[in-house]
C-alpha cells in the first residue's frame, strides 16, 4: 500500500475526517474528532497507529517494520513501516484496529453520532 490508498481506506470509514493539526507535513486521521492514525508525508512509507498494548508488543517481536510509536505513547502506538511491509491485509486490519479503540472509547452519544452517519 501506499500513501494515498491508506489515505482513501482511511477516508472510506464513517466520521473519518483528515487535518493538519501539528504542522503541514503530518496527516491525521481521525473519527468523531479523536485520533486513530498519523501519516508524517516527510517520511513517506510509515504510519502510526493505535493499538492494544499487549497486542503492540507482540506485533513488535513479530515484525520488523512495526516499532513503538514514533512521538507517541510506546505503550499504545505503532509505527509501521509500510514500504517493504508485504501483508497488505494486515496492515489493512491494524488500521481497522486503531479505529475501533478510538470508536470503544467515544462517549455514548458520540458513538450514536457516530451510528446515524
Amino acid at each position: 500500500m501506499n500513501v494515498e490508498s491508506i489515505r482513501a481506506y482511511c477516508l472510506s470509514k464513517k466520521g473519518v475526517t483528515e487535518t493538519f493539526p501539528f504542522d503541514a507535513e503530518t496527516l491525521v486521521m481521525k473519527v468523531m474528532g479523536k485520533m486513530f492514525a498519523l501519516i508524517p508525508l516527510e517520511k513517506p512509507g510509515q504510519m502510526n497507529l493505535k493499538c492494544d498494548p499487549e497486542r503492540a508488543l507482540d506485533l513488535r517481536e513479530q515484525y520488523e517494520e512495526i516499532e513503538p510509536g514514533w512521538h507517541m505513547s510506546k505503550v499504545h502506538w505503532n509505527t509501521i513501516h509500510f514500504q517493504g511491509f508485504s501483508d497488505t491485509a494486515l496492515l489493512r486490519e491494524l488500521i481497522d484496529h486503531s479505529y475501533e479503540l478510538v470508536v470503544k472509547s467515544l462517549k455514548k452519544k458520540e458513538r450514536e453520532e457516530l451510528d446515524q452517519l
